[in-house]
């Protein structure tokens, strides 16, 4: 508890100080406490002076009466300040411009004993336990604690230059907020954190598009199986977040508990030069838009128990909550509902997850959840160890379990992606375990990334085999940089199984159950991309593995797959603190190329899929996360491969490039 001496009506005397015009203010360089401290000292040392005084005044009650005293008070904001304590002795000198002035105990002792806190604090819950008595008021809000108004620079202009001990107000997330979990909300140990965000997403690409010529097409004459490859997206999501917790910002302590919901809005619309891509009825033209609201987050976490003395600590979460499973999102990044169960060893130096999903159905177009139930159960355990052999440097060991059920689902635009429609299209079930090691951090000068995975299991009756087949898949993916100074150079590699034989009964092409794949370059063309090929997807968007599933949200991994192999080149600069630019070429091959073969009636098809240049812009104007502009450009140059399978009657494909701009805003 804090304490603030309280007036009494006993007779006391004031010390009166005369300061000059050329005084600096009397205000501290130095940290936030040191200044409290100097101004509780001050006034101790006026009370004290008082004392002393009170008996010389006592002794000479038979003198004449001193003349009336001028009062002023010492926390008048219009009086200019004293000297700076660092710059002066702490006791008093003759000449120094120091008077001793008698009056009244109420003018020393009731002026307010306490500056507004920093920020926007907000109203004070907490209420003083042991009251108050003759000597001191206990104020128990060790959060709210005021300081002085500061103008550093002498120029009065703090809505432009970085002021200390600067007020707040509600809008503002950058000074200290109660709203942003700076201040409790209720009591000492109980936060809200608020969130909106914003990403506007504007998009130009080529992609592969087919044609109808069977049907209608978009222009008349058209005899090629694919058309014209322009397309335009627009994608807005708005999300608030509501984040209560009950913990201590201010120090390594776990959150005792936590509730969080996400409520999330998206609006999105698509333009194409071809039909029967926004639906599969032509007379629905070549534009789309739609619109949806989800509560995309909503768990609640409890503190199950402390398990050492270095704040090692047990919780489990519950609700629709993120979860990524490893560094890279490799296997499953998602947001859905589940159970998890998490904490820390070794002063944590070690963290575990062991997580249960049961999966919620997505929304088509905007990716957010929705309340409709999917047969699918995922099961995560993973322990990552840091500092493992080399400092700075952490390895993780994890399991994933995917059971997916046997079901038939069309989308929103109303495309059939359960089962795939390729093949015999029937339900089937995937069960499939993964088995892995991946570690990131960095090994002297060097920084290092990797992954690998083995993939076993069975599907019931895959759709482009037309049986039961056993899986037995890997993908190993490495990644070296070297920093210097504000360059990063970069090499990567990564290598996934294709399906060598899709006659024999053995799946051996590998896929994901859900990846969000963060490698091999932001805003390359492959990765960024979904390419369509006759019902499926050759690869999906945020992805590098070429599954040939029909969604990545909402169809069902594929085994029966060619595989990929790419080796990456990367260059990234920090051009100033504001401004990144971030630079990639990726050179593709199919590991295996028997199934696409199969899948489209050719005899022989190219390894080569093509190579892919991409620049990305970051400019982050505030020098936070709070307005983030992305844009950058990409160019696809076709390899032979690639342009058997989309080859037009002239056995040419044109490269294929995008342009996008995602501005983010948050609060």
């Amino acid at each position: 508890m804090f304490g603030a001496a309280k007036a009494d009506t006993s007779p006391k005397i004031a010390i009166r100080m005369k300061v000059g015009a050329g005084d600096p203010p009397l205000r501290s360089t130095g940290g936030r406490a040191r200044e409290n401290a100097m101004r509780l000292l001050t006034r101790i040392r006026l009370l004290s002076a008082a004392a002393v005084l009170v008996g010389a005044a006592t002794a000479s009650a038979q003198s004449p009466p001193a003349p009336a005293p001028v009062k002023v008070q010492l926390d008048d904001p219009t009086r200019p300040l004293p000297r700076d304590p660092s710059e002066r002795t702490l006791e008093p000198k003759p000449g120094d411009g120091m008077e001793v002035v008698p009056v009244s105990a109420t003018d020393v002792l009731t002026a307010p004993p306490f500056d507004p806190p920093l920020g926007f604090a907000g109203p004070s819950t907490v209420i003083p336990r042991s009251g108050s008595n003759a000597e001191f008021v206990t104020v128990e809000d060790r959060w709210r604690l005021g300081f002085p108004e500061w103008d550093r620079y002498g120029n009065s202009r703090k809505w432009i230059a970085d002021s200390a001990y600067r007020l707040g107000r509600v809008i503002d997330p950058y000074n200290l907020n109660v709203l942003k979990g700076d201040y409790p909300i209720y009591g000492q140990h109980t936060f809200l954190n608020m969130t909106a965000t914003s990403i506007s997403l504007f998009e130009g690409r080529q992609i592969p598009t087919a044609t109808t010529p069977f049907e209608s097409t978009a222009r008349p004459f058209q005899f090629e199986n694919f058309g014209r490859p322009n397309q335009f997206l627009y994608s807005q999501l708005f999300t608030m977040s509501f984040d209560l917790f009950h913990g201590d910002t201010a120090a390594f302590k776990p959150m005792d508990w936590r509730v969080k919901i996400t409520p999330a809005f998206n609006a999105n619309f698509i333009d194409v030069d071809e039909l029967a891509v926004v639906s599969p009825d032509v007379r629905k033209g070549t534009q789309r838009g739609r619109s949806w609201f989800a509560l995309q987050e909503a768990f609640g976490e409890i503190k199950i128990a402390d398990t050492s003395p270095e704040y090692d600590f047990m919780s489990i979460r519950a609700g629709n909550q993120p979860f990524s499973s490893d560094f890279r999102g490799f296997i499953f990044s998602d947001t859905n509902r589940g159970v998890r169960l998490f904490g820390t060893r070794n002063g944590n130096r070690d963290q575990y997850n062991l997580a249960f999903f049961r999966q919620l159905e997505k929304e088509t177009n905007s990716g957010l959840n929705t309340m409709e139930d999917r047969d699918q159960n995922i099961l995560i355990a993973n322990y990552y160890r840091q500092d493992f052999i080399f400092p700075g440097y952490t390895l993780q060991g994890s399991v994933h379990y995917n059971n997916d059920g046997p079901d038939t689902l069309f989308d929103r635009n109303r495309f059939l992606v359960r089962p795939d429609p390729t093949g015999i299209f029937q339900p089937h079930r995937v069960e499939v375990a993964y088995l892995g090691f991946a570690g990131d951090g960095h090994i002297d000068r060097f920084n290092v990334s990797h992954a690998f995975y083995w993939a076993l299991g069975r599907d019931s009756k895959n759709p482009l085999a037309g049986k039961p087949q056993s899986i037995s898949a890997q993908m190993a993916a490495l990644e070296l940089s070297y920093d210097r100074d504000w360059a990063r150079f970069r090499v990567s590699g990564l290598w996934a199984s294709g399906d060598s034989n899709v006659s024999n009964g053995r799946a051996t092409g590998f896929d994901s159950i859900l990846d969000n794949t963060v490698f091999a370059g932001e805003g390359s063309f492959y990765n960024r991309q979904n390419l369509p090929l006759f019902g499926v997807q050759l690869v999906q968007r945020n992805s590098l593995f070429n599954g040939l599933r029909s969604s990545k949200i909402q169809g069902q991994t594929n085994f029966v797959n060619p595989g990929l192999e790419l080796i990456n080149f990367g260059f990234d600069a920090d051009i100033t603190p504001r401004f990144r630019v971030v630079n990639n070429a990726n050179f593709m091959w199919f590991n295996k190329t028997a199934v696409l073969e199969q899948f489209v009636y050719q005899n022989k098809i190219d390894r080569d899929i093509g190579a892919d240049f991409s620049t990305l812009f970051e400019w982050r104007p505030v020098l936070n996360n709070n307005v983030i502009i992305l844009s950058g450009a990409s160019v696809f140059v076709p390899g032979g491969g690639f342009r058997q399978l989309y080859n037009r009657q002239d056995d040419s494909v044109n490269p294929l490039g995008s342009l996008f701009m995602e501005v983010v805003l948050q609060y």
